[in-house]
């Protein structure tokens, strides 16, 4: 531990107490250098003391908890807005090398949640916050009438096939965690656009936005263009679920035609579609021969066995074990005696060897690959250590997310017989490719619509062309625009629909997701071009492979030290996100379902 809770006291009081460089007529290079070192030390110590009460409150919500929480994270707040105002008055200092540079712009723009400088704004809004994120924690629909917690509702939500049930699920879900949430987050909207313009930005979405590299603007061009090159291959696959969901349901529950009721998708939020694949499966080549979740209980695996697995990917990649404090202090399942965050986060508590991951694990196909995606943070956030404190952070995030997913794609049937999970005699032949390539995309082709929506919501309620009248209209408007899906029920303006999703109570910018869905299949493509594959992508795994390990490694310790195009170009050899690789991926895929649908009435 390289920071006790007194150093942290020290360095943050050493900080506040020092001469503002910056006041200073024209502030030297040697200034703008020694601000930047106190701002890490600082920033460092408290981060450590931070991690730990919020860990402390994720995984024990109570009042006390809360408050403990609400207050770290507004002195946390305060000294990184006060860093950031003080960053911006050395922006025409001389000299200034291109990575002091960056690690300015990392200062004024990489905060998630911004206060003014008022007082009492930075703990109204933390209170806020950490208001919001646990009433998520604690939130419950109902099943038959009775409660359910959210880790319960999300499993049965992909196992149950009664459309009145999964209405009832989906409508409590909703009605019981979202509605309550609008009034604190209209004020916490509020409260932090007026701390971004503080700071220099129009607004908190425009400032999320500056962290690319490139101009907040582009940004918004770039993901508008990785959805056109991606959007045919959805909508073809929109219009093969949708005629399956009318065979199954009839034309009451879901007509052939038209948006697809969001409940009947296989998960709350519609963001994924694996939870149905046996609705949707081909005749023949849809059977595959094993189920992941069958397997792995028949293999008696349990949580940690589970977790087990996931790093041994890694280690066989050639990156090091996971420190013994990682299985001591990680939460696996959800404790009986308290309400947790159950949604699965990675943690990094003291920017060096203290990684966890906190999920209430269940013992199937889905929270098997949510392992590998977690522990993808974990190894990142370790390959990077030895950076400073400003650039121990992705490439830009979505690489931090992109990590973990490029191992989960590994998780083919050749790699479930390495494991000694699948008979190597019940791997499937290759007639049954589109069952494999469809399951794929039911998650990760499923996923980009939503994957974009969710920020193109939140940057429009964030610049005021969303206002607070009209935030569940646009929320649900932009689902029917982006995914094509419906409400089973009437909504109104008396709900909160985005706040039924973890990620805006938390304020996790979501754009990350939708950059890592993409970015995954790049450096899956580039590890397995790397790895000498010569058979059909989608079965490619490079489990065991040192010298794509190596590469990938050279990758993960740069870190945020460079812009994001040269951590892609060492890796994969292109420098622009594109949707070639997953496109590529997919198009034997493309093929049958442009068959499957031909005569059929596509859109909505």
């Amino acid at each position: 531990m390289r920071c006790t809770l007194l150093a942290t006291a020290t360095a943050v009081g050493l900080l506040l107490q020092a001469p503002a460089f910056a006041q200073s007529a024209s502030p030297t290079l040697e200034d703008t250098e020694k601000f930047l070192k106190q701002a890490e030390v600082a920033l460092n110590a408290e981060s450590v003391r931070v991690n730990r009460i919020q860990w402390v409150n994720s995984t024990f919500l109570t009042e006390d908890t809360d408050a403990l929480a609400a207050e770290a994270g507004a002195r946390q707040t305060e000294l990184s807005v006060r860093l950031a105002l003080e960053a911006s008055k050395f922006d025409k200092v001389e000299g200034l090398s291109d990575e002091v540079k960056r690690k300015l712009n990392i200062l004024k723009g990489g905060i998630v949640l911004p206060a003014p400088t008022t007082a009492g704004a930075a703990d109204q809004l933390n209170n806020i916050s950490t208001k919001l994120q646990s009433a998520y924690g604690r939130g419950e629909g109902t099943l038959r009438g009775k409660p359910i917690n959210g880790s319960d509702i999300e499993e049965q939500m992909s196992l149950n096939r009664n459309p009145e049930e999964l209405k009832e699920m989906w409508t409590s879900w909703h009605d019981n965690v979202g509605a309550p949430m609008r009034a604190d987050y209209q004020r916490l909207v509020g409260i932090s656009n007026a701390g971004a313009k503080e700071l220099g930005y129009p607004n908190v979405g425009t400032m999320w936005r500056s962290q690319y590299d490139m101009p907040a603007d582009d940004v918004a061009r770039l993901t508008d263009k990785i959805w056109a090159d991606t959007k045919p291959l959805y909508d073809d696959l929109h219009c093969y679920v949708r005629g399956k969901l009318n065979e199954k349901y009839g034309d009451a529950v879901q007509p052939r035609t038209g948006p697809i009721r969001a409940d009947l998708l296989g998960n709350m939020w519609a963001q994924e579609w694996t939870g149905i694949y046996d609705i949707v499966a081909p005749a023949g080549a849809g059977d595959i021969g094993y189920d992941p979740t069958e397997l792995l209980k028949s293999a008696g695996y349990d949580d940690r066995k589970m977790v087990e697995t996931g790093e041994a990917f890694f280690t066989s990649l050639g990156f090091d074990k996971l420190p013994d404090t990682f299985w001591k202090r990680s939460m696996f399942v959800k404790p009986a005696d308290r309400d947790v965050v159950c949604h699965a986060s990675a943690w990094d508590i003291d920017n060096q060897d203290d990684v966890r991951i906190k999920m209430c694990i269940k013992v199937n196909g889905q929270d098997f690959v949510t392992v590998h995606h977690e522990l993808g943070h974990n190894f990142y956030q370790r390959a990077y250590k030895a950076q400073d404190f400003l650039h121990m952070n992705g490439a830009n995030d979505g690489f931090h997310e992109a990590v973990g997913d490029t191992i989960a794609l590994s998780i083919t049937p050749e790699y479930l017989v390495q494991i000694g999970l699948l008979p190597k005699d019940k791997v499937p032949s290759s007639d049954k490719d589109i069952g494999l390539l469809l399951r794929q995309a039911m998650d990760k082709i499923a996923f980009m619509p939503f994957g974009l929506l969710v920020d193109k919501w939140r940057w429009a309620v964030f610049d005021g062309s969303v206002t607070p009248e009209g935030y569940n209209t646009a929320w649900n408007d932009l689902r029917l625009k982006y995914q094509g899906i419906q409400p089973p029920v009437e909504r109104s303006e008396a709900s909160f629909d985005p706040g039924a999703k973890y990620h805006i109570p938390a304020t996790t910018p979501y754009l990350r997701y939708f950059l890592a869905n993409v970015l995954q299949f790049q450096f899956y493509r580039a590890a397995c071009e790397q790895s000498g594959w010569k058979g059909p992508l989608h079965r490619c795994s490079f489990y065991n492979n040192k010298e794509v390990g190596r590469k990938f490694n050279a990758m993960l310790e740069m870190g945020a030290s460079r812009p994001w195009p040269d951590a892609l170009e060492a890796f994969t050899g292109q420098r622009e996100i594109s949707g070639d690789a997953i496109i590529a991926y997919f198009a034997p895929l493309q093929a049958w379902l442009k068959e499957q649908n031909r005569g059929k009435s596509c859109g909505w």
